[in-house]
């Protein structure tokens, strides 16, 4: 995953609204009003972290089968496994380092 992607996941998700989003995307697919009223914000206040959230690839929507005008969003969880996998090259590279330097220390102390 590129830096700007990884930038632009947590810019996106620095919104305690859009994290919350997320959450209960997580539980299942939802239309706007559903996560307004779960959220405490207004129609046009969930609308724009809705577009922010589909500008980001992290949530997805689809036109309800009845009703073409009603938008039921979904999370996409693409984005947050290229996340997951740049943390663990993160972690792997600190793991690394705190290796060589417990080896560096155990080295001076048995000199």
């Amino acid at each position: 995953m590129a830096e700007d992607q990884v930038d632009r996941f947590f810019e996106v998700l620095a919104d305690p609204t859009r994290r919350q989003v997320v959450r209960l995307l997580g539980d299942g697919p939802q239309r706007a009003g559903q996560l307004a009223t779960a959220t405490g914000s207004s129609s046009p206040a969930m609308s724009r972290h809705l577009r922010i959230l589909l500008a980001a690839g992290l949530v997805a929507d689809e036109r309800g089968p009845d009703d073409a005008r009603v938008r039921i969003f979904r999370l996409n969880p693409e984005p947050v496994v290229a996340v997951q996998a740049w943390l663990d090259q993160v972690q792997a590279h600190w793991r690394d380092q705190l290796g060589s330097f417990k080896r560096h220390v155990e080295q001076k102390e048995s000199s």
